[in-house]
């Protein structure tokens, strides 16, 4: 099984953080973002070389502080999102693997617990959301990657457009598919790509170019696919703006 860390984009909305270095790099709580990442992923047996790095903005930066990682490139990371950026591996996720956000932190139990999970497909959710949204003025609430699950942890429904309050907890970034949860998930790809192309309208007002990773997998669950989510409260903290980045510390005491 790979880790995959999806990485290919700047994250401008860090603004002069990331003007010599993508937003992973962005020191929080004392060091770059990659490094809590990496550290959490060798939690659960996940390490070089078995790493995978998507870069894209300034990957040679990336490249020449981390060389131990195996890396892809996404050459089209200026027009492209996430989905389109985490199939640039496509090569490396037929045994199954473990992919990350990459400007995120996150605990190393999470990633213990993520990999003994008996699913195929495996979405972390973390349950105490709302509580970094109350300072947050650049990333509002609406905009999290919400999702719904039942009793027994199904994902019934991931979407931004889920109302707050009904929403069962946010979606990490972190998810897990085994080689048959990867092999439905890569199928799904190029069910749609080869109906829609990369151009035409996929879902919310989105091309397939321009899909989030979400948008993939809610078409699976409304598709009947069985995703289960994975509940943690707190322990996670995305850095997606310079308030954010100078949030961070106190979030992490409150939270982490």
């Amino acid at each position: 099984m790979k880790a995959i860390i999806i990485g290919a984009g700047r994250g401008r909305r860090l603004e002069h953080l990331t003007e010599e270095a993508p937003k992973t790099l962005v020191p929080i709580l004392g060091r770059p973002m990659l490094d809590s990442i990496l550290e959490a992923l060798a939690a659960g047996g996940l390490v070089p070389p078995e790493v995978v790095f998507i870069a894209g903005y300034r990957g040679e930066v990336v490249r020449g502080r981390y060389p131990s990682l195996d890396f892809v490139e996404n050459a089209e990371w200026e027009r492209n999102n996430i989905l389109l950026s985490l199939l640039c591996a496509r090569e490396h996720l037929a045994l199954g693997f473990v992919s990350s956000y990459a400007d995120i932190v996150y605990r190393p139990s999470t990633v213990r617990a993520l990999v003994g999970s008996p699913h195929d497909i495996t979405l972390v959710c973390d349950t105490a959301w709302r509580r970094r949204y109350t300072e947050r003025s650049q990333h509002p609430e609406h905009d999290a990657e919400k999702l719904r699950m039942g009793p027994d942890g199904r994902v019934t429904e991931i979407s931004r457009r889920i109302p707050s309050e009904e929403a069962s907890g946010e979606f990490i970034g972190v998810m897990r598919l085994t080689a048959a949860g990867a092999a439905r998930f890569v199928r799904a790809f190029d069910e749609v790509l080869g109906r829609l192309g990369t151009q035409a309208e996929f879902r919310e007002g989105r091309s397939l170019e321009k899909a989030y990773l979400i948008d993939l997998l809610q078409h699976m669950v409304a598709a009947g696919e069985v995703v289960h989510a994975l509940p943690v409260e707190g322990g996670y903290m995305e850095i997606d703006t310079t308030e954010d980045a100078r949030l961070a510390e106190a979030w992490w005491a409150d939270i982490g």
